[in-house]
């Protein structure tokens, strides 16, 4: 069938058979379907939707778009498990559990991806690290993460490549949100790295890509089932995204706030329960702990005993990158040349915080993408963060620092992050928990 015929019955609210989905993923991965119909496809999808079924057979179509990697001969101690972050403001989640995982007995090859829209992106945040190689084929991911227990690369050409092409159409033709691409895209890539478990972050809030929390639910309960579709068992964490997760937004900011995490130097108590819930769910998920409690109490050990750190460095060595960035991290990575507070405009509580609009700033600062080819600078974006229940003035604690490449962007960075914050007399009565709701395959 012509693929214009499939668009449109798709546009027209039909269902669309396995077949006819393997065809246009066949299309959107060799270049036969053009990217005027792979837009038109997304939109059509935007909405009217899929069914369970076409979510499943979308997914999976997806996967064999490209290699499947094969970890049979790689001779691995231990089960390979992996995370998903739908994306956030200042979400460096993925840059801890993964050397926690790996120290805890696990093989992690994380195939992550770059900032899209307002959220930031783990390989952006990793690229401000020199050498760090991002792009590996998987002889080399495979021999790496037998080496080190983990390794957080991006997604190559033959990784899903339906995927690559229609992420990159989606972000440029406002078909970000709808769950059935968003489903298929996280869950192809995660199957084609030939998982044995995964546990996804669904963001809910404000600085969310899905901020309402019943589509956030929906989605996390998407995801669980076509996960279990196409054979992978996973959990999914709905988590809060009304505030910035730790204290820092940027990338190389956000990778040194992972590096004090790490060491000790400085932690935040939101950013270690959504870390921690997360990787207990990961190791009961793979059979490396009986329960969730010692789970997640091997989970801080690795945290806390150093071994994380450890896997940190030796991962950033393994894949070019300096062999001593955990104990000089300040020596690599690129800082912006003006720091400037964003004094509130009077005292108070900070009551609220519109985190898309503080993803937004990070982004008019240079640290993101407002179309496709930007370059990201890597030294921009926010610290010491303040969070909801806070109290800030002028003078004293502020909403945040920004690090800027001038002091024009600077200026106009700390007034988008000002108009973001709520900032009142009291306290508010309720501060929402960092984990909302879990949801299992069953």
């Amino acid at each position: 069938m012509l693929v214009a015929e499939l668009i449109r019955r798709k546009r027209d609210g039909h269902e669309l058979s396995e077949g006819e989905i393997d065809e246009l993923v066949r299309g959107i991965a060799d270049g036969t379907v053009t990217d005027a119909q792979v837009g038109a496809l997304a939109m059509a999808i935007v909405w009217r939707g899929m069914s369970a079924g076409e979510r499943v057979a979308l997914t999976g179509a997806m996967t064999r778009s490209g290699n499947v990697v094969d970890w049979s001969a790689a001779r691995l101690s231990g089960p390979v498990l992996d995370k998903h972050s739908t994306g956030g403001v200042g979400d460096k989640v993925s840059l801890l559990l993964a050397p926690i995982l790996a120290d805890c007995g696990a093989a992690v090859p994380m195939i992550s991806g770059r900032g899209l829209g307002h959220t930031g992106g783990t390989l952006d945040k990793l690229e401000s690290i020199p050498g760090y190689d991002i792009l590996v084929e998987p002889d080399r991911l495979r021999a790496a993460v037998r080496r080190v227990g983990c390794a957080i690369v991006g997604q190559t050409a033959r990784l899903a490549p339906a995927d690559r092409r229609l992420y990159a159409i989606r972000d440029a033709t406002g078909t970000v949100e709808s769950i059935p691409l968003i489903v298929g895209s996280i869950l192809s890539k995660k199957l084609a790295a030939g998982l044995d478990a995964l546990v996804m972050d669904v963001k809910a809030g404000s600085g969310a890509m899905l901020p309402s929390l019943d589509d956030a639910r929906e989605l996390a309960g998407a995801i669980v089932e076509v996960a279990r579709g196409n054979g992978l068992p996973t959990t999914a964490l709905l988590t809060d995204m009304n505030q910035v997760l730790g204290r820092s937004a940027g990338n190389a900011v956000e990778v040194r706030e992972a590096i004090d995490h790490l060491t000790g130097a400085a932690r935040d108590a939101r950013l270690l329960e959504v870390t921690l819930a997360l990787c207990a769910e990961a190791l009961v998920l793979g059979g490396l702990a009986a329960d969730l409690d010692s789970a997640r109490a091997a989970a801080a050990q690795a945290l806390a005993g150093g071994g994380a750190a450890e896997r940190f460095g030796a991962m950033v060595a393994e894949l070019g990158g300096p062999a001593d960035v955990i104990d000089a991290p300040s020596r690599y990575l690129p800082r912006a040349p003006v720091v400037e507070a964003v004094e509130p405009r009077s005292a108070g509580v900070v009551g609220a915080v519109d985190v898309r609009a503080v993803g937004i700033a990070v982004v008019g600062l240079g640290g993101g993408r407002a179309r496709e080819d930007d370059v990201v600078d890597h030294g921009v974006g926010l610290t010491e963060v303040a969070a909801v229940g806070e109290r800030v003035e002028p003078g004293g604690r502020p909403l945040a620092l920004v690090h800027a490449r001038d002091e024009t962007s600077a200026r106009r960075g700390a007034e988008a992050v000002r108009a973001a914050y709520s900032v009142g007399d009291a306290a508010p009565e309720v501060v929402g928990k960092a984990v909302i709701e879990v949801q299992r395959t069953v």
